[in-house]
């Protein structure tokens, strides 16, 4: 997806203003590799935060952003505060500012010393919430969607993208990103995929995922070229996350789940599942490509609150404690 330059936003800034957020932007593609919708995610929220200096101290420019003060960036947040965002959007959205300014230090300008000198907002992790270990399994098999009026290898093909993110962790993008070269099939042990930062990881491949890929190749009606991708649409493009998300959010209906029960909730699943059964942390980190282990410990807090439940409904005096 190509990137829009800040000239054609409704952006203000002057024009050297403007031609640093386009380098900064080309830069975070280009040397950071990130995913085209995380720079645009960043580009907005730089958006928003000049189109809130505009109504304030007039056209921004980089001198000015050089000598802005904590209670302007406090200004701004109270702002945003104010139109309902939370604190995690709020958090993102400094990181995006935070992260043009350190690109403006690097190209020779002054530091925005305003942003170093406000602390973010306090945010809690959210636990993930994965699904109960037979909803997983349903929802990975095609059997539970044979009614629907869908072509046989489409339902071949959503079963088995959804196999690799429950029986492998895999985010979504991952599993659409593979190549059919590198199709998981019978007799494959593990495949290499690329996740956040264009990072690469081995993940081991369960003989049931293989399977399931190999049900929706002998089902695909379409020529797929070895560099193309595995999976494809229904006319052989490239297959969208949102058709996987619309086909989760019909098994969820037939299943009676909540709405928390996405294609990233299998991944989560994947993971507590794991640690259930005495998966050891690092492994399980490895396995989801978390950067840091701190990520990967949310899931032990799912594991303890599980034991407190079963502690609180069982145990003698927890059942005398909870009675009046």
């Amino acid at each position: 997806m190509p990137l829009s330059p800040a000239s054609d936003l409704t952006l203000p800034g002057d024009a050297a203003l403007r031609a640093a957020i386009d380098a900064w932007q080309d830069g975070l593609a280009r040397e950071r590799r990130m995913a085209p919708n995380t720079v645009e995610a960043y580009a907005r929220d730089l958006r928003q935060f000049l189109v809130h200096l505009d109504g304030r101290q007039g056209t921004p420019t980089i001198a000015g952003l050089v000598a802005l003060k904590p209670r302007d960036v406090r200004g701004f947040m109270a702002a945003r505060r104010a139109d309902g965002v939370g604190g995690r959007s709020l958090m993102r959205g400094l990181a995006g500012v935070r992260s043009f300014a350190r690109h403006l230090e690097r190209e020779g300008h002054s530091s925005v010393a305003a942003l170093g000198a406000v602390r973010s907002p306090k945010v809690e992790r959210r636990l993930p919430r994965p699904l109960p270990v037979p909803a997983a399994r349903a929802i990975t098999t095609a059997d539970l969607r044979a009614g629907e009026d869908r072509a046989p290898w489409i339902l071949a093909r959503d079963a088995a993208v959804l196999a690799l993110l429950y029986g492998a962790g895999l985010r979504i993008s991952e599993a659409l990103g593979l190549t059919r070269r590198d199709a998981p099939v019978p007799g494959v042990d593990a495949v290499t995929v690329r996740g956040k930062g264009d990072k690469a990881r081995m993940v081991p491949i369960l003989p049931v995922v293989a399977q399931a890929v190999a049900d929706y190749l002998a089902a695909c009606p379409h020529d797929l070229t070895p560099e193309g991708p595995l999976f494809v649409g229904a006319k052989g493009g490239v297959l969208s996350p949102r058709v996987i998300q619309y086909a989760v959010a019909s098994l969820r209906g037939a299943l009676g789940l909540p709405a928390s029960a996405t294609p990233h909730a299998l991944r989560h699943s994947f993971a507590t599942h794991l640690l259930a059964r005495r998966g050891e942390l690092r492994a399980i980190q490895e396995l989801l490509g978390h950067a840091s282990l701190s990520t990967t410990q949310l899931y032990t807090q799912i594991d303890a609150a599980r034991l407190m439940s079963a502690f609180d409904a069982a145990h003698p005096r927890a059942a005398r404690r909870a009675s009046p």
